[in-house]
């Protein structure tokens, strides 16, 4: 008897080549989260009744909680459309013999893009100003708008990223093409770097790249703000829980800080009144680094290329525990 053609439920917003290829290895139920009328995220008990009802032997998700009940299905493989699959529970998987696949560097151009965004978007006071022309505030307390918003120009400082994993060295390609030194730390990188004091001591400009471990939760505090240099621009396009958000405020205050942009909140809120709304050279965004089409593109053909070597029997390129596949 021939094999039974797999069923394949998608919670991820998923376009492009890859889609087609997912169609061609599976029946697909497509339930995007981005779909719906309001925010919807599975959690651990209902991602598995979902996969039941359409009786899933695949199941790709972005946000949704993969753990237990999901994995007393017999399942040929989970997949998260995310560079860090922390929404699986990989013990359980393991345990299960289920393959876990991820989608490493899906947004790394997206996230770079932002990052330089922020960056110009802050040292320019773009958001200010654009808020004066629309509220007819132009000649604002008498003054004109060339003295408020002169600022120095990106070219010839000194930019630290923290942090040289996909996002890292996408930004840094973009950072040098505007005229900016460009150094790096990063331990695990396979490529030499400065340490973290040298880093702070020499940059104009902070950008954090780095995921969130507990090595590195809260890596930027007083202490390294107050080892910055005096006017350094603070940037954070990866997590929140990277830094002190108190102590940026207080460097801020002080003007160690002089600008910032940041685009991850813990929560994924900030509240209305927070301090950080305060300053007009803090730029404030809504976790949208990777919010684009050719992020869903990108993690869609990762998936659905590591899927097709899954079923042909050859080891996924991208895969947390490899284990399951025993010597293949």
């Amino acid at each position: 008897m021939p094999e039974a053609r797999p069923k394949a439920l998608v919670t991820a917003a998923v376009r492009g080549p890859g889609l087609d290829l997912l169609g061609e290895l599976a029946d697909l139920t497509l339930d995007s989260w981005l779909d719906q009328p309001n925010l919807r995220i599975y959690n651990a008990e209902q991602l598995a009744e979902r996969a039941g009802e359409v009786g899933a032997d695949i199941v790709i998700v972005e946000s949704d909680k993969c753990a237990a009940p999901l994995f007393a299905r017999d399942l040929i493989a989970v997949c998260s459309c995310r560079g860090d699959p922390n929404n699986v529970d990989v013990e359980a998987a393991t345990e299960a013999g289920v393959p876990v696949l991820f989608a490493p560097g899906r947004n790394a151009d997206a996230v770079a893009e932002i990052t330089v965004g922020l960056l110009f978007a802050a040292t320019r006071q773009i958001v200010a100003a654009d808020a004066d022309v629309r509220t007819g505030d132009i000649y604002k307390d008498g003054t004109i708008p060339y003295q408020r918003f002169r600022a120095w120009e990106l070219a010839g400082r000194t930019v630290g990223l923290v942090g040289l994993g996909a996002v890292g060295r996408a930004t840094r390609w973009r950072l040098r093409g505007l005229g900016l030194e460009v150094i790096a730390y990063d331990p695990y990188a396979a490529e030499p770097t400065v340490g973290l004091d040298e880093l702070l001591e020499r940059s104009d400009i902070v950008s954090l790249h780095a995921p969130v471990t507990p090595e590195t939760t809260g890596m930027i505090g007083a202490e390294q703000f107050a080892a910055m240099r005096p006017g350094v621009v603070f940037l954070n396009s990866a997590r929140a829980a990277l830094h002190d958000t108190d102590a940026l405020v207080a460097a801020l205050r002080s003007g160690q800080v002089s600008a910032a942009g940041i685009d991850h909140f813990e929560g994924e809120y900030l509240a209305p009144d927070h301090p950080l709304t305060e300053f007009p050279t803090v730029v404030l965004t809504p976790h949208i680094g990777g919010a684009t089409y050719d992020t869903e593109s990108n993690h869609t053909r990762i998936i659905a290329e590591d899927l097709l070597r899954l079923r042909a029997g050859v080891r996924p390129r991208h895969i947390v525990n490899p284990s399951v596949l025993g010597g293949r």
